[in-house]
């Protein structure tokens, strides 16, 4: 374990969560180029979509039914249903229900999924609240922001260690995003972050569970919370990032202060989110593009082995050697590369489930994979190599850490993502009412979009 002294001084020459918690308050709508803007529009178009699609998963239906059961004052919807609960108890139910499906964006910032903590706190209080989209919009991305520079304070030991961070830095983001709708000054938004760290939690051990979406909702009540108590006067430390025993000496080897206060390419780290377009976890998506880009050129049937190179942190995330559930399967390097050679839509919610893995097929295919870990590897980078039994050899590489500089096209694959995910639930008419809604926020009150959330 790191010694508290090194801490100690650092923290004496960079108060972190004081400077970032300025940043937050100071962070105002009118600033904002506008397409951050459009960024933060699309990051909450695809949040609607995972949410409504992942409502209907029983992770969701159990958590429901427990806040329904609970009671409280309702104030908040609860995405794809026709029932309000307490904030927090949206907060948490939305959160799980946002991550079920494991597609959610990601930004390799913060090591983690930025958007679904943030927006699951923040429409829950603004619904509550009756806020207008342009606070809405300030807010998630005075979050989103906060949440990034913390993630590159304690990565990567922090991920290394086992934490996830979706859970623990989440919090953090979920909590200054609530902290600004609310109006805080920048010694309460440093409180409200003090309440989150100190409930900040969340295991990797426990990806391939219900516990890995859980992650995502508590994060969020805990952000919610924090910035709710501290509104009250709730006392807290103002140092939580950089003090003895705070969140970095305690869950990192780690602690980045020029990095964290540095401003990242392009100036907002939103600029480098990454959204997902495959319905498994993100470090199998470079290997799914490789396998996509050699597809084209074989019979699966031909495959005599297939070498895939993947960064050896792979390896405590999403290397499930023989996965017996769909949920597995999204956390399976081999599977998830043996149904893109198969030609297996991987965009599909129908692909990863229980027959997808034990299919015969695919489980042949599977066992020709063999991972090889890189040690230093970028998270998103990945190479695949594949021999046919006439001898023939293909190779494909891939970076999925790239971010799309055409925010034009990206929007029109995330609206079609969001299509093909609301429309069961919500049908044709009030599908595209809410997307339209979405692409007007600034101009809407919030609870619009929770109010076109109801199934039809």
């Amino acid at each position: 374990m790191r010694a508290a002294s090194p801490v100690r001084s650092i923290a004496a020459e960079a108060p972190v969560t004081a400077q970032l918690a300025e940043r937050a308050s100071a962070l105002r709508y009118e600033d904002l180029p506008d397409d951050v803007c459009a960024l933060a529009r699309q990051c909450v178009l695809d949040w609607l979509a995972v949410t409504l699609a992942g409502s209907r998963e029983e992770l969701s239906r159990i958590l429901a039914e427990q806040a329904i059961e609970e009671g409280g004052k309702p104030v908040a919807s609860l995405i794809g249903r026709d029932a309000k609960v307490s904030a927090q108890q949206a907060a948490l139910v939305n959160g799980a229900a946002s991550h079920a499906l494991d597609y959610d964006d990601v930004n390799m910032a913060m090591g983690g999924h930025p958007t679904v903590p943030i927006v699951s706190a923040l429409l829950a209080l603004a619904e509550a609240r009756g806020a207008n989209g342009k606070n809405f919009l300030a807010a998630f991305i005075a979050g989103y922001e906060t949440e990034c520079r913390i993630g590159m304070l304690v990565l990567p030991d922090h991920y290394a260690r086992g934490f996830h961070a979706t859970a623990t830095v989440g919090s953090f983001g979920a909590g200054a995003a609530c902290a600004r709708l609310l109006g805080l000054d920048a010694e309460k938004i440093a409180t409200a972050l003090g309440i989150a760290g100190t409930q900040a939690a969340g295991l990797k051990s426990m990806f391939g569970t219900m516990c890995k979406p859980l992650h995502a909702g508590k994060a969020a009540q805990n952000g919610l919370l924090a910035a709710t108590l501290a509104a009250r006067g709730f006392s807290s430390r103002g140092d939580v990032l950089e003090c003895a025993q705070g969140f970095a000496v305690t869950q990192s080897a780690d602690f980045h202060a020029e990095r964290a206060l540095a401003d990242p390419p392009g100036g907002y780290h939103l600029r480098n989110n990454l959204f997902k377009y495959h319905a498994a976890c993100y470090m199998t998506h470079a290997p799914i593009e490789c396998a996509k880009k050699i597809r084209y050129a074989i019979d699966p049937g031909a495959v005599r082995e297939a070498l895939l190179k993947v960064d050896a942190g792979a390896s405590k995330v999403c290397h499930i050697l023989a996965p017996s559930t769909g949920l597995e399967a999204k956390f399976s390097l081999r599977l998830t590369t043996a149904l893109a050679l198969a030609g297996v839509d991987t965009a599909r919610l129908e692909t990863y489930s229980e027959a997808s893995a034990k299919d015969p097929a695919l489980i042949a295919l599977r066992d020709k994979v063999r991972v090889e870990f890189q040690s230093g590897w970028p998270h998103t980078r990945a190479e695949l190599k594949v021999v046919l039994a006439d001898g023939r050899t293909l190779e494909a590489a891939h970076d999925s850490g790239v971010p799309q500089q055409d925010l034009g096209r990206q929007g029109a694959r995330i609206e079609a993502k969001f299509l093909a995910l609301a429309e069961p639930l919500l049908g044709t008419e009030r599908t595209r009412a809410l997307a339209a809604a979405v692409a007007s926020l600034e101009s809407l009150p919030v609870g619009e979009l929770a109010r076109l959330c109801a199934p039809a």
